[in-house]
């Protein structure tokens, strides 16, 4: 996983993107369509249109860079809205790349009673 630091926002751009997009084309949606500054040290998420697919775009002060994940089995759950960008946790982003259903986890570890 990419070391975010603590308070980065995350930002899920709803709706299909071109997954041919590399870093340029991604960081001019981030602008266009978003109305956003690609370079403010923010991540933004996209996703394919056969949802198995996501890259995230993270300008961290140093540079730009591009992360991909492709799940074998299954889709990363998305936001339904058509356009513009929903804003999410850190926390929900990693449920989101491992597979979990990020809009509810659920903590299913109950320790016994000692004694």
């Amino acid at each position: 996983m990419i070391p975010v630091p603590s308070g980065v926002r995350v930002w899920l751009a709803v709706g299909h993107t071109d997954m041919r997009r590399g870093m340029n084309g991604l960081a001019l949606q981030v602008q266009e369509a978003l109305g956003r500054d690609p370079h403010a040290g923010d991540l933004y998420v996209f996703r394919g249109k056969r949802g198995d697919l996501v890259k995230i775009l993270w300008h961290d002060g140093l540079g730009m860079s591009l992360y991909a994940k492709r799940l074998e089995h299954g889709r990363f759950l998305w936001p339904s809205a058509t356009d513009g960008a929903v804003s999410i946790s850190t926390s929900q982003l990693s449920y989101m790349l491992d597979g979990i259903d990020w809009r509810n986890p659920r903590y299913t570890h109950r320790p016994q009673i000692a004694g």
